[in-house]
C-alpha cells in the first residue's frame, strides 16, 4: 500500500469554523459510531461545513465529510453512511474505504491518501470545540 499523502488543512477549506467554534455535545453522539454534521459557519444552509464525528468511549475524533478522491462528502445524510463501528468508513459515491483510526484510505482509487483531520477539544463535562491545529499558535 503506498505511503498516506499530505492532506490539506481543514482551516484551509472553504467555511472552516473558526477555532473554539461550538460543535456539540459528546453526549448526544452514539459511542463506536460516526455522525455526520453540518456546522453553519457563515455559508448559510446552502455551504454548510460538513464533519464526521467519530466517538470512541470517552474520545472524539473528527474528519472533513470529504472523499480524498472526488471532493465530494463520503455521504450527504446520515443513513446514507456505511460504517464498519471503530474500523473504518466508506465513500457511498465509489467506496473508497478509510480506517477510523487516522482516516487513511486503505482501498478504493485514492489509497494512501486521508481524509481531512479537524482538531477538536473535549472538556470535562462533554462539550465539544473546534480545536486549533498543531502548528496555530494560541491566541491572547
Amino acid at each position: 500500500m503506498p505511503a498516506p499523502t499530505q492532506a490539506p488543512l481543514w482551516s484551509d477549506l472553504p467555511h472552516a469554523p473558526a477555532p473554539g467554534a461550538l460543535v456539540g455535545s459528546r453526549d448526544a453522539l452514539a459511542d463506536g459510531q460516526a455522525t455526520l454534521l453540518a456546522l453553519d459557519t457563515g455559508g448559510g444552509a446552502e455551504q454548510p461545513f460538513r464533519l464526521l464525528l467519530l466517538r470512541s468511549g470517552l474520545a472524539v475524533h473528527a474528519f472533513v465529510n470529504r472523499c480524498a478522491h472526488f471532493g465530494v462528502p463520503l455521504a450527504a445524510r446520515q443513513e446514507h453512511l456505511i460504517q464498519t463501528p471503530l474500523v473504518s468508513l466508506t465513500c457511498n459515491v465509489h467506496y473508497a474505504r478509510y480506517r477510523w483510526a487516522d482516516g487513511v484510505c486503505e482501498w478504493g482509487d485514492c489509497e494512501g491518501e486521508s481524509l481531512i483531520p479537524v482538531p477538536l477539544d473535549v472538556d470535562r463535562d462533554g462539550t465539544i470545540r473546534i480545536g486549533m491545529h498543531p502548528t496555530e499558535a494560541p491566541r491572547p
